[in-house]
């Protein structure tokens, strides 16, 4: 085979995970259309087919494994099926002897080379070196948002958590580097900027010696036409006042915070290897609810941690009841190999933790439903995120997209557009997402 006849096949890239493995599957994507390859949307209709895994817990490892057996059993043209991600790079050995439905199984070092890895597997020999611009990325989220990743690998150690060892000690991308990336982001029509890293607070400081978070988002709302950044994953015990006072103040900063706290017991944290404790989580938490501009809050928090007791458990209860957080992820912990926590004492049986988990998240619920009647009446700037016969879907800046709460307006048969913002007044709420009503089309 030629490579004139190569490029005539077509790759679906499937990703799983988080967002930051979204941002890799982008950058393989531009480097696949750099190369000369079209792509399909339907692994059904691929001679060429990669996975990019997540290995985060056992729940995410299984799925990645019985999506790579489904496109091998299921797919009528797949010609190659190449592995690559989180899950490549943490079994990267044990999978080339075990996993034997994948032509190619690569570590993630490898991703910007995936062309010529694919090349190979077709014996073709090819000089071509990929291609470093200022945006190597084919953007793959809807039109009006793009994720920026700042930093990738993690210092933290958090005692149940598998990603330093995954993707190594924390490096961030130079500071110039993600400003003529999010430029081109902005010229390419994204209004939303999205700061994602496995812990944006601690941003710069192994390039710089300081954090510089503050600064890259000041960087980043001189660019024009950008209308929204939207910081997740924020670590409480980073949190300063000076970052308060940035999300507060700045008007391209959406009014909206995710913070990873997983528990509020002192007991836990200290077994989780956090590095703060339920002071200042508390004290932080307050600053926020405290600030001129309400500022929404996202968390996550690990049900049922080894040695986690009915009183522990009740303090995430409280705690959630007394600061009615806007929107939380609950996870039952999972035991992880070569973890500290995966050695622990005193293993939470699953039957607890699934009564656990059902309990808060019940409680949450509830505390949303009430967030949402304190919105009624109120009028607020959302962007477009669909369109159909029925319903225009909306987001507000206190949300962000796939993972939070939604508004829904009633097709008038109005000229609305994706991506494009409105004001919108909230006339009810309606389980945990809010109806609302256009009364600005511009």
């Amino acid at each position: 085979m030629n490579l004139e006849k190569l490029l005539k096949k077509k790759i679906a890239l499937i990703t799983l995970g988080c967002d930051k493995n979204r941002v890799d599957a982008e950058n393989m994507l531009f480097f696949l259309k750099d190369f000369g390859f079209t792509f399909t949307e339907n692994y059904m209709e691929a001679e060429i087919v990669i996975v990019n895994t997540c290995a985060f817990i056992k729940s995410s490892r299984e799925e990645s494994i019985l999506t790579i057996l489904e496109i091998k059993n299921s797919a009528k043209k797949l010609e190659k099926l190449i592995v690559t991600g989180c899950l490549a790079q943490k079994n990267l050995e044990e999978l080339k002897q075990d996993l034997t439905e994948a032509d190619l199984i690569l570590p993630i070092k490898e991703n910007k080379y995936i062309a010529k890895h694919i090349a190979s597997l077709y014996n073709i020999k090819t000089d071509y070196v990929p291609k470093f611009c200022n945006l190597n990325r084919v953007v793959s989220t809807p039109k009006n948002y793009a994720y920026l990743k700042i930093a990738d690998g993690c210092n933290n150690f958090c005692s149940y958590c598998t990603i330093p060892f995954i993707r190594g000690r924390y490096k961030s991308i130079a500071m110039d580097k993600l400003i003529l990336e999010a430029k081109e982001l902005v010229n390419n029509g994204i209004s939303e900027i999205i700061l994602i890293a496995q812990d944006v607070t601690k941003y710069g400081y192994d390039l710089y010696g300081e954090y510089k978070l503050v600064e890259l988002i000041q960087n980043l709302s001189k660019i024009e036409n950008l209308k929204w950044i939207r910081l997740l994953y924020c670590y409480p015990e980073l949190i300063t006042d000076n970052l308060i006072n940035e999300i507060d103040t700045n008007p391209k900063v959406c009014k909206y915070i995710d913070i990873p706290l997983q528990h509020v017991s002192d007991r836990i944290l200290k077994l989780m290897n956090r590095k703060g404790d339920k002071a200042k989580i508390i004290d932080t938490i307050e600053k926020l609810r405290n600030a001129k501009n309400y500022i929404s809050i996202r968390s996550t928090f690990i049900i049922g941690f080894p040695k986690e007791t009915r009183k522990d458990f009740k303090q995430i209860k409280d705690f959630l009841i007394k600061y009615q957080l806007n929107n939380v992820g609950f996870f039952a912990y999972s035991k992880e190999e070569n973890t500290k926590a995966f050695y622990l004492k005193g293993q939470v049986p699953k039957f607890i933790k699934k009564i656990r988990l059902n309990s808060v998240q019940k409680l949450q619920k509830n505390v949303i439903i009430n967030n949402n009647k304190q919105m009624v009446n109120k009028i607020y700037n959302c962007v477009c995120e669909d369109v159909n016969n029925d319903y225009f879907t909306f987001r507000s800046e206190y949300n962000s997209p796939v993972i939070d709460t939604l508004i829904y307006v009633k097709n008038n048969n109005k000229n609305v557009k994706i991506g494009d913002y409105y004001k919108i007044k909230i006339i009810k709420e309606e389980n945990i997402d809010l109806i609302g009503e256009l009364i600005d089309e511009t």
